[in-house]
């Protein structure tokens, strides 16, 4: 046991973490108290790229920050802050920075959201139409996947569900207590594995929408990529889970790509949307019938009959010196980033398993749960660039100062890594690996304390007053409100309420 875990006494640790309103309290005007609660930005998804913009165009004309302040009616102070992202601005604001700065406005988010790609010609009134309506109907499902999530947990309520989560789980699924994260065997089996459900059946045209007069797209991913592209979506080798659990503790996997798992996931969630948005449905009974792709599906966790493409979700639990509280990490899933678990809350960090890249020798180098969390806090906690495949050589993880870094850490007992099982959202019936890592409070000032705000998937939350670092109290208070009131992805929900059970093995 690491020198900072010394620090907390048992029985007062005990008493912390499970005391229900031992976090985050003002005081009101009139003496009462309520809950400081989740802080994120409330600007348009483009703010984090505003900052890096002006001043980028301010220096490119050679103009000092008192100068363009001046011009714009602004503050040095308000000027500097919104360059380091720590400041959104207003529909006035981003207008000054066109006249000032020469800044094209809809670099702004003044025209309309930049898209990846030029918009499709949609040659008849029925061609536009039809994608009007999946644009529509994508949206709404954007908006309303906690909801969603919690019909679709009562339409498979004869599967096992995780208490109080829109996850269920397989049998053997999950393990009785946390499972040390190096002692879960891998297996990989690298011979085609065929699907008999793909997503391109007959039942899933409805769902499509017409890529030309005559035809609809052949996939919902390519219906994703012309009509409503996220920053982030590429089919990328993703590692295919075929059988085993965290209990034997075995798993074993073979190979297929990313948006096998979007053809399949994301229409199922678009069908139950579809058939709910115009609210006369209001419960799952009222759907049977209605959802015939959901039905065709039969069992959710049958390895052969889809590809079972899982993620890997982190709850990163910072382990603070007595008095203070343990703290997690939050994460807001910007819609127009992701093309998964977007508009809601997830724990951090989260990301497919898979290869780093499409070579040949990563398939077998970065088959690993570790090395897939490690990269994951690379970029998400400390934003930098993904490994997208851009090397001609595998990545040296030995030599990777913050895989060295955590894995010391790990070593010393400062940094415990576990394996909770693996479970699928109702939802989209998408696989996660559910895992929690929990650091020493030193260790994680000197490795994350720089967490970064906002990443390439959406924004790391603050709570209160505090910083994205500081995270949210792992408290009974919090985690309940969170479980019960917040919009939360399903697997992160799982995380947390599984951790929480588990809160005494975990910090033992």
């Amino acid at each position: 046991m690491s020198p900072t875990r010394c620090v907390i006494e048992v029985g007062k640790f005990v008493d912390m973490v499970t005391d229900r309103n031992s976090f985050g309290k003002d005081s009101t005007v009139d003496g009462t108290e309520e809950f400081a609660w989740l802080r994120r930005s409330d600007g348009p998804s483009s703010d984090r790229r505003v900052g890096p913009l002006v001043r980028e165009y301010r220096l490119a004309k050679g103009l000092k920050q008192a100068a363009v302040a001046r011009d714009l009616g602004i503050t040095q102070q308000f000027l500097s802050q919104v360059e380091t992202g720590a400041r959104n601005l207003t529909l006035d604001q981003r207008q000054g920075f066109v006249r000032v700065l020469g800044i094209p406005a809809e670099e702004l988010g003044l025209a309309g959201r930049r898209r990846s790609g030029p918009m499709p010609r949609e040659t008849t009134a029925a061609v536009a139409e039809s994608r009007g309506r999946w644009r529509v109907q994508r949206q709404w499902l954007n908006q309303h996947r906690a909801e969603l999530g919690n019909m679709a947990v009562e339409w498979h309520a004869g599967e096992n569900p995780v208490a109080r989560t829109a996850l269920i789980t397989g049998e053997d699924w999950l393990a009785d207590r946390p499972v040390e994260l190096g002692s879960v065997r891998l297996r990989l089996d690298e011979r085609p594995q065929p699907a008999h459900l793909t997503g391109a059946e007959s039942v899933t045209t409805p769902i499509r929408p017409l890529r030309t007069p005559d035809a609809a797209f052949e996939t919902y991913s390519s219906a994703v990529k012309h009509l409503d592209p996220p920053e982030l979506f590429e089919s990328r080798p993703s590692y295919r889970y075929l059988g085993g659990s965290v209990s034997a503790p075995e798993m074993h996997f073979g190979l297929a790509a990313y948006f096998d798992k979007i053809d399949v996931s994301e229409a199922l969630a678009h069908e139950l949307a579809a058939a709910t948005m115009d609210g006369s449905v209001q419960d799952a009974a009222a759907l049977r019938g209605n959802l015939p792709f959901r039905e065709l599906i039969g069992d959710p966790f049958d390895a052969a009959r889809r590809a079972i493409i899982p993620a890997i979700t982190t709850l990163t639990v910072r382990l603070r010196r007595y008095p203070a509280e343990p703290s997690f990490l939050l994460h807001w899933r910007d819609p127009h980033r992701v093309a998964t678990a977007a508009g809601i809350y997830d724990v951090v960090p989260a990301g497919e398993f898979q290869p780093s890249s499409v070579a040949l020798w990563d398939r077998e180098n970065d088959f690993s749960l570790w090395r897939n969390i490690v990269r994951e806090f690379s970029e998400e906690l400390l934003g930098r660039p993904e490994h997208d495949g851009s090397r001609s050589a595998p990545i040296d993880y030995v030599r990777w100062p913050l895989y060295q870094q955590l894995g010391a850490a790990r070593g010393q007992g400062k940094l415990t890594a576990f394996v909770l099982g693996m479970g699928l959202d109702a939802l989209t019936l998408a696989a996660t690996i559910l895992t929690v890592v929990v650091i020493d409070d030193d260790v994680f000032e000197e490795v994350f304390g720089a967490t970064v705000r906002f990443n390439e998937e959406g924004e790391v939350v603050a709570f209160g007053d505090g910083s994205a670092a500081d995270g949210i109290p792992f408290t009974a208070s919090a985690v309940d409100r969170l479980l019960d009131r917040e919009p939360l992805a399903a697997p992160g929900a799982a995380c947390l309420a599984l951790a929480w059970k588990h809160r005494h093995s975990l910090f033992s």
